[in-house]
């Protein structure tokens, strides 16, 4: 029964993925992180160290074992001949919201730090193969723009076909969503008739919203301080009550979570790291940033790098002064730039956007590179583990065609901590395999003379097994509510 049970899981997964990817496959099963692989002949794109021609790069234990040139495959060790190819870093998106489920937005209040993405990561979003496919190996899933300070992120990394828990970036620092502007304010959103509009509705409102949370968090630290003192010295005293949502603005005040803001104009980013200094954190990163050329010296003496868009500009109010040299001109002030997606879509073309930044700005390639790589890492904290090419870090490695930069090239195999999880001859071959099935079933359905029944409420015999339901509009009787 077990083993029946198994195999009708299995190939409903299979249907499910074949229509969610319009008769396309979902992943491919990953190889053992425990296996050698040797990755040969390939020209390597560090981005920290350089480009290494004719390089091979040995992967041990899920880590890189060895980088450079005429490195010899250990004996058992599955060789992967990679001439003409490149190899580069896997991508890294420091601001996703894919598989989220149930919405990206807690809309109901100004305040929402005490919910949190790892609690409703979907790991069946098929969004995540896809940008796996497109070479995305780690991504910073963010709350939505509705709050002031919003929900609690998650990094994961896009190990398709693992659990939500198996996703998560083991170590990654946590952090959380903040929002300025036009969102927070709710300008989009008109309430029901009859309901009143939340609070805050100005940018003056955003600002006090964020002082008085922290002005709170503060107190709360400080109660938590003096029981901790009290206890110590050995006196029984109770506990100040905990409050869920003031807890992870006491781990910003002391430094153990990241904040990750929305912010689009010049005048609101000063503002935040204004109030940051006050109370003493630092801000991780400005989300979108589009105005940041603009203060970009300010950005960088207060240590925040900046998570951004290549070319988008004018699609609202406060996109109108945005360029596409933003990029560029916050790295030659010293700012750690990114460049991230915010679409599903968009994340399977990371390395396109990041050459856009060789047109406008003038950026090395390696400058252009790290745009998606070991500059996201920063941000997160997690470039000790990820965004270059370099012995001792997870072989987190992507395979193209050609070179990345260019629009020719498409992305061959995806590896995850040494395991393949994408490799795209083994997707065409199922992709044929898959419709080959889907026609012999219309075949056979075509020789039986049957036709295939409607989608929607199954046949009336089906739910009563054929015995005609008493409440059924061919009994007679009458059909009650």
């Amino acid at each position: 029964m077990r083993d029946a049970r198994a195999f009708a899981a299995r190939v409903w997964s299979m249907v499910v993925s074949f229509l969610l990817l319009g008769g396309s496959v979902s992943a491919q099963a990953p190889s053992s992180g425990d296996d050698v692989t040797l990755i040969r002949g390939g020209t390597i794109l560090t981005v920290t160290r350089g480009r290494i021609e004719n390089g091979s790069i040995l992967i041990r234990g899920g880590k890189i074992a060895a980088v450079g040139r005429n490195i010899e495959a250990p004996p058992g060790a599955k060789v992967i001949d990679a001439r003409g190819k490149y190899i580069m870093p896997g991508i890294i998106d420091c601001h996703s919201h894919i598989a989220i489920d149930g919405g990206v937005n807690e809309g109901t209040l100004s305040v929402t730090s005490m919910v949190r993405i790892e609690d409703v990561l979907d790991p069946t979003d098929i969004n995540i193969y896809r940008d796996l496919a497109g070479g995305v190996t780690t991504a910073n899933i963010l709350h939505g723009s509705a709050n002031a300070i919003g929900g609690l992120n998650a990094v994961i990394k896009l190990r398709w076909g693992k659990t939500a828990q198996e996703m998560l970036f083991e170590g990654a620092m946590p952090g959380i969503k903040f929002a300025l502007g036009e969102n927070p304010k709710r300008s989009n959103f008109t309430p029901p008739p009859g309901t009143p509009r939340r609070y805050p509705a100005t940018r003056l409102g955003v600002e006090y919203t964020i002082r008085e949370a922290f002005t709170q968090a503060r107190n709360y630290m400080r109660q938590w301080e003096e029981y901790e003192r009290r206890k110590r010295a050995g006196e029984n005293v109770v506990p100040p009550r905990r409050d869920l949502k003031l807890e992870p603005l006491v781990e910003v005040l002391q430094g153990k979570r990241l904040v990750h803001a929305h912010a689009y104009r010049a005048d609101e980013i000063l503002m935040l790291i204004r109030l940051a200094e006050e109370f003493g954190f630092k801000i991780a990163t400005f989300q979108h940033v589009l105005e940041g050329y603009k203060v970009a010296r300010e950005i960088a003496a207060h240590g925040a790098g900046a998570s951004t868009f290549s070319d988008w500009w004018a699609y609202k109010v406060e996109a109108y002064d945005a360029i596409p040299y933003n990029g560029a001109l916050m790295a030659r002030k010293g700012v750690v730039v990114s460049f991230n997606s915010d679409s599903a879509e968009l994340a399977r073309r990371l390395n396109l956007e990041a050459a856009k930044a060789m047109k406008y700005g003038g950026l090395s390639e390696d400058e252009a590179l790290a745009l998606i790589t070991i500059n996201p890492a920063k941000q997160l904290r997690i470039e000790h583990r990820v965004g270059s090419i370099e012995v001792g870090k997870d072989a987190d490695l992507v395979i193209y065609s050609g070179h990345p930069l260019s629009v020719y090239s498409i992305v061959e195999k995806v590896f995850i901590d040494g395991q393949l999880y994408f490799d795209r001859e083994t997707d065409l071959a199922r992709r044929a395999e898959i419709q080959k099935e889907k026609e012999a079933l219309k075949a056979r359905e075509r020789s039986a003379g049957r036709r295939p029944e409607p989608r929607g409420r199954p046949p009336e015999e089906a739910v009563t097994g054929g015995v005609e339901h008493p409440l059924s509009p061919r009994s007679g009787k009458e059909v009650r509510p």
